[in-house]
């Protein structure tokens, strides 16, 4: 069914501006309708800096009675109405002292997306908090309804007079514009991990069925994909629990290791092509880039596209140029001439049989390589 993808970017006008709300919208709107939304056809509605609350909510309300998928993307902040203790989202005429009557009830959202089938609607917020709201958070996360899955992430205020900027939503539009839109929990993965390493995000959103969100220095990246339902699991107990709970302690080798097991056993049980072992090859390459090993994760992502056209997927089959844009994205962020060297010719194989979504990458390869021909590692 032809899905709708809502875009609302919301943020006061003067003083009370914590965030350049609007700032992402030319982002999305360079993604197609379809990946908005992640469905073969779709509709787009766009709200930049509405006024007035009513404007948005008969704006989602509309959304939310269409049949198809439904993906809202929300950015802004939010401001606490103290009297009656509800967060808000801020509008363009929205004050601390006017938010009660100016800013749209975050408990509409809930409201308005109650009756959908479950599983069928999506909310990517980012957001940042006034300091009521930031303290709420801490006894109270927010709540979208049941079987509404909620990413993203929310962060405090970034101080007096400072705008800042969306930077989880401008990050997950990047990879959007490549024209694929993979599964949320590994786009979330990403991009979450990305904006963790520079800093940006302190409240993660990852709520496959509204799970209580935490703050980020207690929570590590976010579980990788469940394997397929046939994955094995001899031990009776989720192997991505476990693995998770030792990167979010810094044990990456041992989450490493832990992985590594699994994909023996998928490869033992299932075979060298088969999903359970693509799977945890692409555990194996997320971990890499969470622990920092661009060479590593190369190395792995080449080996999953390798894997992947094995089995018969084609060199332009979504899942395959996402694992060949890893790939490649990891290698420039080697910085090692050696390791450069060493991995350049194997990407440059993989990019004249997958060259992805973006032009010339077989020649960006090849300029960085001359580059580093003469450096001494």
């Amino acid at each position: 069914m032809p899905g709708t993808a809502l875009l609302i970017a919301a943020a006061p006008v003067g003083k009370a501006r914590m965030v350049d709300a609007a700032s992402v919208l030319p982002v999305l709107a360079a993604v197609s309708p379809a990946v908005l939304a992640g469905t073969a056809t779709a509709s787009v509605v766009e709200l930049a800096d509405p006024l007035d609350p009513q404007t948005v909510l008969t704006r989602l309300r509309a959304a939310a009675m269409a049949p198809g998928p439904l993906t809202v993307y929300l950015v802004g902040q939010l401001h606490l109405d103290r009297r009656q203790q509800l967060q808000h989202v801020a509008l363009a005429r929205t004050t601390a002292a006017t938010v009660r009557y100016t800013g749209f009830p975050w408990h509409w959202i809930a409201q308005e997306l109650r009756l959908r089938p479950p599983g069928s609607t999506t909310v990517i917020a980012d957001l940042h908090a006034d300091t009521d709201s930031w303290q709420q958070l801490a006894r109270r996360p927010l709540d979208v309804g049941t079987g509404v899955a909620l990413y993203g992430r929310i962060a405090p205020s970034p101080g007096r007079r400072a705008v800042a900027v969306p930077s989880y939503m401008k990050a997950l539009a990047t990879v959007l514009r490549s024209g694929h839109r993979p599964p949320l929990p590994d786009l979330h993965q990403h991009v979450a991990a990305q904006a963790l390493e520079e800093g940006a995000i302190d409240i993660v959103l990852c709520a496959d069925w509204n799970r209580v969100p935490v703050p980020a220095q207690q929570q590590g990246p976010a579980t990788p994909a469940a394997p397929p339902s046939t994955a094995p699991r001899t031990t009776g107990s989720d192997p991505h629990a476990a693995i998770t709970k030792a990167v979010e302690a810094g044990r990456h080798g041992e989450a490493a290791a832990m992985a590594a097991a699994w994909e023996q056993e998928a490869l033992r049980t299932y075979g060298s092509s088969s999903p359970e072992v693509v799977h945890w090859m692409e555990v194996r390459g997320h971990l890499a880039i969470f622990a920092k090993e661009p060479g590593r994760s190369c190395e792995i992502w080449l080996a999953v596209v390798s894997t992947r056209l094995t089995a018969g997927q084609a060199p332009d089959a979504p899942d395959v140029e996402a694992a060949a844009d890893l790939a490649h994205h990891q290698w420039e962020q080697v910085r090692d001439p050696d390791t450069v060297r060493e991995l350049g010719p194997a990407l440059v194989a993989l990019r004249r049989r997958v060259p992805g979504r973006q032009r010339g990458t077989v020649n960006l390869v090849q300029q960085r390589l001359v580059q580093f021909h003469t450096q001494v590692g």
